[in-house]
């Protein structure tokens, strides 16, 4: 029954939107800690800027995610239908410190650690394999070695063998609840205003965007592409408030099967709170920023994003394909936990260590092997931030709920 009345209750308004997606934002981040770690982006920008900065080595300059948590991280399928784990939410990229990277990962598995109620000792090894797994990318790279062909972990196994095995069908089912090709309206997808619909339209007449839909390889490179639908999209966490928009495409027309049809995500590109290192040469355009970004962290991803502009904000345009899931972490076992932390730190290793020459990343796995203590075989900074960053989100936690469920009374 609640399923039904969220379909039938009536989307808000253009001008109504804004305090329906903060509302729903507050609710998604007091379902967890993890959750709250994942939406509140925020609070680790503002602990970056007031404590990081003093205990922090300074990495090689390099593009970074900025918001590195693993819920970020998940099976990406490039053009030609290849699957790899690669990071997935390029919001935040920037040109910055890839110790900011590590420590928001750290900080995300500790909590699934904490949410999964491991004890203590298992979240110190976490970080351990965090530290080794990620050094262990940086080392093979620094010695000439191939860094792809990761060993994944039980649950990473589970989750790619979902990911090559999906179709349209399972996409169009997931995001679109039917396989008919429209976008229904209701508690996900609201409807547009006479303008949003207008420029979308306008916005896949450019030869660059629609070119998105026939880069597949089972598609026609100069196939016809034409707007079956559009809704404004409720989607993310942190992302709720921005421009956010599904499009249904279909190419060459007939609408067939899943092959002819494309599903669109059209999304907002803001101002990064990630911090950047100072004089570095970055596209100014936050859309292009995040695609450029892309290209260098996640290449699968990146060559199938656009930049653009809608309503005279900038737009990261990209198909979403069945194959591109999330890396659902938020349960761990003990026996797991320090393989999971061990495999996605190489994921990242490997994301930044290809934007690096071989005598830069050698210079940086000496600092993260640097001043090692006899307590812990990881970074003291890496762990110490860690611990630091944790309580302080619990505490925020708790205070984000209590504030909600007054807000809710």
């Amino acid at each position: 029954m609640a399923g039904k009345r969220d379909r039938d209750r009536k989307p808000p308004d253009f001008e109504g939107r804004q305090a329906v997606l903060s509302t729903m934002r507050n609710a998604k981040m007091a379902r967890s800690a993890h959750a709250y770690v994942r939406g509140n982006t925020m609070q680790f920008y503002e602990w970056l800027e007031t404590r990081g900065t003093t205990v922090l080595p300074d990495g090689p300059a390099l593009w970074i995610c900025g918001d590195c948590h693993t819920g970020n991280l998940g099976p990406v399928a490039d053009a030609q239908g290849r699957v790899e784990i690669q990071i997935r939410d390029l919001d935040q990229t920037v040109i910055g410190n890839p110790a900011h990277d590590l420590i928001r990962l750290g900080l995300s598995l500790a909590t699934a650690a904490r949410g999964s109620d491991l004890p203590g000792l298992t979240t110190v090894h976490m970080m351990e394999a965090l530290a080794d797994g990620y050094e262990r990318a940086f080392a093979r790279a620094t010695k000439g070695k191939e860094i792809g062909g990761l060993k994944r972990p039980e649950s990473v196994r589970v989750v790619m063998k979902e990911a090559v095995r999906r179709s349209w069908k399972h996409l169009a089912v997931e995001r679109l609840e039917d396989t008919k090709p429209t976008i229904p309206l209701g508690r996900r997808f609201w409807p547009l205003t006479k303008e949003e619909t207008a420029q979308i339209s306008a916005l896949f007449e450019k030869g660059a965007i629609s070119q998105l839909a026939t880069s597949l390889r089972a598609r026609r490179d100069d196939g016809a592409v034409s707007v079956l639908d559009a809704a404004y999209w409720v989607k993310g966490c942190s992302s709720l408030g921005r421009l956010r928009y599904a499009v249904l495409l279909d190419v060459d027309g007939g609408v067939v099967d899943g092959d002819d049809l494309c599903l669109i995500d059209v999304k907002e590109g803001v101002k990064a709170a990630a911090p950047r290192y100072p004089g570095v040469d970055m596209p100014k355009d936050n859309a292009e920023r995040v695609v450029e970004g892309a290209r260098h962290l996640a290449p699968f991803l990146g060559e199938r994003m656009r930049a653009d502009r809608l309503l005279d904000r900038p737009v990261v345009i990209r198909e979403l394909l069945p194959q591109d899931i999330k890396l659902e972490i938020d349960q761990l076992t003990q026996s797991g936990a320090m393989d999971v932390a061990r495999y996605v730190a190489q994921v990242v290793g490997i994301a930044h260590a290809r934007q690096l020459d071989h005598r830069a990343r050698a210079a940086w796995l000496k600092e993260l092997r640097r001043a090692r203590s006899k307590t812990i075989d990881a970074p003291p900074w890496l762990w110490s931030s860690v611990v630091e960053l944790a309580g302080s989100h619990e505490t925020a936690y708790l205070e984000h709920c209590r504030r909600y469920a007054l807000a809710i009374a």
